[in-house]
C-alpha cells in the first residue's frame, strides 16, 4: 500500500511505514501561496483557480492524508477546495481541468450557479479530460453536516483521508467527523478508465483562504 501524505503534499511512500519523507517537485501556479509555521497557506480569497502542482507518481492502491483549516473568504457565501489525483499532465497556468485526472471537491455555495450543485454544503466528483474540460460525475448533498460550520469549529484543522485503488477504481472518502475513520462515502470509477496512473497531484482552492498540513494516521 502506498500512502501519499502532504504538507506541500510532502510525500512518503512505504508498504506500512514511512521509510522517508521528502519534499517533491512542486510549483505554485496561481493564487497567493506561502508557508508559515509548517503550514501551507493560500491567502487570496478572490482566486478562483488557485492551485499548486505536485510531482507524485501514483498507481495501484493509494492513501491521501492531510488536514485543512478555514482561514477566511467565505463571507460571500461561497468557497471550495479539492484534490486532483492520478494527473497525467499538469498545466503550469490557471486552468479549469488538469490533464486526464479525477477531482474530488468539497464545496460551500449559498447560490450555486448550476442545478446539479446542491445549495449549501456539498461534494463533487469531476472527471478531467484536459486543462479546459471537466465533466461532473457525481454530486453529494452534505447539508446534514452544515450545523458543524460554526466559528468555533472552523478554527480547527479538519483531517481528511482518501483511499483510492487505481487497479479497481474504488474510491473511499472517509468521514472527517468520525475519529476512527470507520465510515466513508465510496464510488467506483468506470472500468474503462482503469488502471489509474498519474505522475502529479494538484491541490486547488476556489474563492477561499485555507491552510493545509500533513495529517498522519494509521495505514490500511
Amino acid at each position: 500500500m502506498k500512502r501519499l501524505v502532504f504538507f506541500l503534499l510532502v510525500i512518503g511512500m512505504a508498504a506500512s511505514l514511512f521509510a522517508q519523507i521528502q519534499l517533491p517537485e512542486h510549483r505554485f501556479v496561481s493564487g497567493d501561496w506561502g508557508e508559515v509555521n509548517n503550514r501551507l497557506y493560500q491567502n487570496d480569497a478572490k482566486a478562483r483557480l488557485a492551485k499548486v502542482n505536485i510531482k507524485a507518481p501514483q498507481s495501484g492502491p493509494m492513501i491521501y492524508e492531510f488536514n485543512a483549516r478555514y482561514e477566511a473568504g467565505a463571507e460571500d457565501g461561497h468557497g471550495g477546495f479539492g484534490l486532483h489525483i492520478f494527473v497525467d499532465n499538469v498545466y503550469n497556468s490557471p486552468s479549469w481541468g488538469n490533464g486526464k485526472s479525477w477531482l474530488l471537491w468539497l464545496n460551500y455555495d449559498e447560490k450555486p450557479g448550476s442545478s446539479s450543485i446542491p445549495k449549501g454544503l456539498s461534494a463533487q466528483v469531476y472527471r478531467s479530460y484536459s486543462n479546459s474540460r471537466m465533466d461532473l460525475i457525481q454530486s453529494i448533498d452534505l447539508n446534514q453536516y452544515v450545523s458543524l460550520l460554526t466559528p468555533e469549529n472552523l478554527a480547527y484543522s479538519v483531517p481528511f483521508r482518501i483511499w483510492v485503488n487505481g487497479d479497481t477504481g474504488e474510491v473511499r472518502v472517509y468521514d472527517p467527523t468520525d475519529p476512527d475513520f470507520s465510515s466513508y462515502f465510496y464510488f467506483f470509477i468506470d472500468k474503462k478508465d482503469i488502471p489509474l496512473k498519474g505522475d502529479w497531484v494538484v491541490l486547488r482552492t476556489n474563492g477561499i483562504k485555507l491552510s493545509f498540513a500533513t495529517g498522519l494516521g494509521e495505514g490500511m
